[in-house]
């Protein structure tokens, strides 16, 4: 009897959910066969397409699943990037690039504190952009804003990260094209180039591309750069958790805080925990992986649906402007430090 109450207890969620998963997972499906053929994003294919089908979330069997995507698998995904990270990459590269890379990806995130209150905008939009920007990309600011709790602003909150997205999008794979020039107009070479793609490109594909690019070499050492890069959603994820705590900012009533680590946080340092010791097999590590990447589109597909054209309509050029600058200050800023430490 208990049993069959617990089959049906999980049947009723699958049910409702499945035809909005089913619907965001055909968008994804087709968007990563766009991204393969014009090489581009997959996220930014994944959040257009989904914008264009935005009537499915709002009535119909599908909303519940299309939420569902946008949130919890959001989180699964994000969870799941911990199996492509271990201590041992990060150790490889000795203390001088670690400590190149913690420097600029506070700097660049505090740079878009100040900037985003100096164009009017609120804390959570510069963490939002400056996180994406130093960090990973698109991937990054999906988790930074999985952990800043809903309020009355949610809309606000995924208008801003889709506007983010796409932005960072757009400007990692303009990145990828011009920054391997510049790395050789300033006669970078080697592992410094390598130290420089993988401490500004945004995303992770365009991260390779760009290194592989130049030379084996290059692309090694800029793919555990911006591996590097990757690990660093862990503490910043906690102190975003952490500050958000505070009702007076996380704009909850006094009594309601979120937890202190958001679950997928706990997940993500299990899995680089994990895969540092060897413990997660080759082929299930290249599964998890894989999938982290799926659910990653799939959530981005979702979030498409659940936006509005006209929402972007009245943007301006000052977001535009925000995460330009964000950008240009972050390669500035690793260039700088490379010099120096000649």
């Amino acid at each position: 009897m208990n049993t069959a109450l617990s089959l049906a207890g999980w049947r009723e969620p699958v049910r409702t959910n499945f035809h909005g998963i089913l619907v965001s997972a055909v968008v994804a499906l087709a968007a990563v066969s766009l991204a393969e053929h014009y090489r581009m994003s997959a996220m930014l294919f994944a959040l257009l397409l989904g914008m264009a089908l935005n009537f499915l979330s709002t009535e119909g069997r599908c909303v519940p699943g299309i939420r569902f995507s946008a949130s919890t698998l959001l989180r699964l995904g994000v969870a799941l990037l911990g199996v492509r990270i271990t201590l041992g990459q990060i150790t490889a590269l000795g203390a001088l690039p670690v400590a190149m890379v913690v420097l600029s990806v506070a700097l660049t995130i505090a740079f878009g504190l100040v900037l985003a209150r100096v164009l009017g905008y609120r804390n959570r939009f510069g963490v939002l952009t400056g996180g994406a920007v130093a960090i990973c990309g698109a991937s990054a600011a999906m988790a930074i804003a999985a952990a800043i709790p809903a309020d009355a602003d949610d809309k606000v909150r995924e208008r801003a990260t889709i506007f983010t997205v796409i932005g960072v999008s757009t400007l990692s794979t303009l990145a990828m094209v011009a920054y391997p020039v510049i790395a050789a107009l300033l006669g970078l070479r080697g592992g410094e180039a390598g130290v420089f793609l993988g401490g500004t490109i945004h995303d992770v594909a365009q991260v390779v591309g760009a290194g592989y690019g130049m030379s084996k070499e290059t692309g090694d050492i800029a793919t555990i750069v911006k591996l590097l890069r990757v690990a660093m959603l862990l503490p910043v994820i906690l102190l975003i958790s952490l500050v958000y705590r505070r009702p007076r900012l996380a704009g909850g009533s006094p009594g309601s805080k979120p937890p202190l680590l958001p679950w997928f946080v706990l997940v993500f340092a299990l899995l680089v925990a994990l895969n540092s010791a060897g413990l997660i097999p080759a082929a299930l590590q290249h599964a998890l992986q894989a999938l982290s990447t799926w659910l990653l589109v799939i959530s981005m597909a979702a979030i498409g649906m659940k936006s509005h054209l006209k929402d972007f309509a009245t943007v301006g050029l000052r977001p535009i402007a925000l995460m330009l600058s964000e950008t240009v200050f972050l390669a500035v800023l690793v260039i700088a430090l490379l010099i120096a430490v000649r």
